[in-house]
């Protein structure tokens, strides 16, 4: 399904110049995982552009760790105030007289909210384009085609994000364990709610099995406080096995860590998108949350849903039923089987 843009909609002011565009501003303020989504087409127009071209990025202060880390923009505004929006509001205007002086020829809006609107509107751009928010396809698609229509160019996927300063990834990963030479599998745990975790004891059977097939291999948790519990029951479990860095990386360090992965077995969540816009094999589990709008791209990405389910999609915290049927049906037998054939390219062979 394609969202059509014609002369007349109110989302687009196409570029009609036959030159390239001199200086663009790309908005995306919230969440984490959204800011990611759009990394590697906003790489991919970089890409495209000449070298003079000026492509900078607004978003919020908890989004920024990333894209300040990478080559890919010349300045990353950011706005503070946490989620208090009046507070956001008021750092937003702030940056007008910035904004206003360098005087952006392309506003590509892919927020499609108050702020990102009134930046837009206020900065007075030749062209730009806005967010589709509500078809029901992913997220990466939207972006896509949000940008495809503003008609600079075709935007496709570029999973070839450099960091501006190296991470020592060997390092930390040595202080937490992990030995040398040995393969990794990242297990995320992160969903935000309960219909949206797989039980953690099907991750442990998983990584047993893993084991058995990719003897030097080592799983991999990371991420936030939020999931340090998790990652004691695995340690509890997996012993030498699990590497533990929750609660111990920059989102920076984080996204250099996922990028020397073999796999991601993850819940919906902002690693979830580190990991496929990196082009790391990723392995999405979907309960509750609508994997038309969620679900990783590429050929390296493989999900599971409860789309086929007349409870499917429910986007709820809790299970009506009370057993999240959605996620606990998949066992940890069928899950290794698809994982297995992702990262050998034969994915296609059992689906």
């Amino acid at each position: 399904m394609m969202t059509q843009h014609s002369g007349k909609d109110k989302r687009v002011r196409a570029w009609k110049k036959t030159r390239p565009p001199k200086r663009i501003l790309a908005i995306r303020l919230h969440a984490i995982g959204d800011v990611v989504i759009t990394l590697p087409y906003l790489q991919h127009l970089r890409n495209m552009l000449p070298s003079d071209t000026r492509l900078d990025l607004m978003t919020i202060e908890e989004c920024a760790g990333i894209p300040q880390s990478l080559n890919l923009f010349d300045r990353v505004y950011v706005i503070g105030g946490g989620r208090n929006f009046k507070k956001q509001f008021t750092q937003a205007v702030l940056f007008l007289p910035q904004l206003l002086f360098r005087r952006y020829e392309v506003v590509l809006d892919l927020q499609d909210a108050v702020i990102s609107r009134l930046v837009r509107k206020l900065i007075f751009p030749r062209a730009w384009t806005t967010f589709d928010r509500f078809s029901p396809i992913p997220a990466g698609m939207r972006t896509q085609q949000t940008m495809n229509a503003v008609g600079i160019g075709e935007i496709h996927i570029n999973t070839g994000l450099a960091l501006k300063s190296p991470v020592n990834t060997e390092s930390m990963l040595g202080q937490a364990g992990w030995f040398a030479g040995n393969d990794l599998v990242v297990l995320n745990p992160a969903g935000a709610f309960e219909t949206r975790n797989w039980p953690l004891g099907n991750y442990v059977e998983f990584a047993r099995g893993w084991k058995k097939i990719f003897p030097h291999t080592q799983f991999l948790v990371l991420g936030t406080e939020n999931i340090a519990i998790k990652a004691d029951y695995f340690k509890s479990r997996l012993g030498e096995n699990l590497v533990n860095l929750v609660g111990k990386t920059t989102m920076a360090q984080a996204f250099a860590l996922i990028q020397r992965v073999k796999l991601v077995l993850t819940e919906d969540s902002g690693l979830m998108h580190m990991a496929w816009v990196s082009g790391v094999a990723t392995f999405a589990l979907f309960g509750s949350t609508r994997s038309d709008h969620a679900r990783p791209l590429g050929d390296r990405s493989y999900f599971m849903d409860s789309s086929d389910l007349p409870c499917g999609s429910c986007m709820q915290e809790l299970c009506k039923y009370g057993d999240t049927h959605c996620l606990s049906r998949y066992s940890p037998e069928m899950v290794l089987e698809r994982a297995v054939a992702l990262v050998s390219g034969k994915i296609c062979e059992i689906t």
